[in-house]
């Protein structure tokens, strides 16, 4: 088994490659999917040179950092700039939370997604801890609440 994958090492280079690639499903960042084209660049140049190691190791690398500096900079901003994109924490506008520490115009934390994020009143009021909240707007790392039970300020 060994001497075969010695003589036909491309094939780990594919399955690399296409591991990666379908890791890349998971994250969705671009990140995975340029270093397993390097992978499937390191694998055309094992078909071609197949004693040459170093020289199929270097075409991967120079290849997944070409794509990583050239391409994916490119491809996250057309997907970012398309109609209707929402980042993970734009999504967070609507959805609706729990006070952990009481909420005031200064300070506050709530539960949000499972997620607890420091907070602000939006109408500077206090908002007593275990109240339903519901996320107005985002400030940096900060959310703007007000209780769900009151009409938007």
């Amino acid at each position: 088994m060994l001497e075969w994958l010695a003589e036909n090492v491309w094939v780990v280079w594919l399955a690399l490659g296409v591991g990666l690639a379908v890791t890349e499903l998971s994250t969705l960042d671009f990140t995975l999917l340029m270093l397993a084209a390097g992978a499937v660049a390191g694998g055309i140049t094992a078909i071609v040179l197949p004693g040459l190691f170093w020289v199929q190791l270097a075409v991967a690398v120079v290849v997944a950092v070409a794509m990583l500096a050239l391409l994916r900079p490119t491809l996250l901003h057309r997907v970012r700039s398309m109609p209707g994109y929402r980042s993970s924490v734009d999504k967070l506008v609507g959805s609706s939370g729990t006070v952990t520490a009481e909420v005031t115009g200064e300070t506050g934390e709530v539960k949000v997604a499972g997620e607890v994020w420091s907070a602000r009143s939006v109408d500077g009021g206090a908002i007593p801890a275990g109240e339903q909240v519901e996320v107005y707007r985002i400030d940096g790392a900060t959310l703007l609440v007000y209780p769900r039970h009151q009409a938007l300020p």
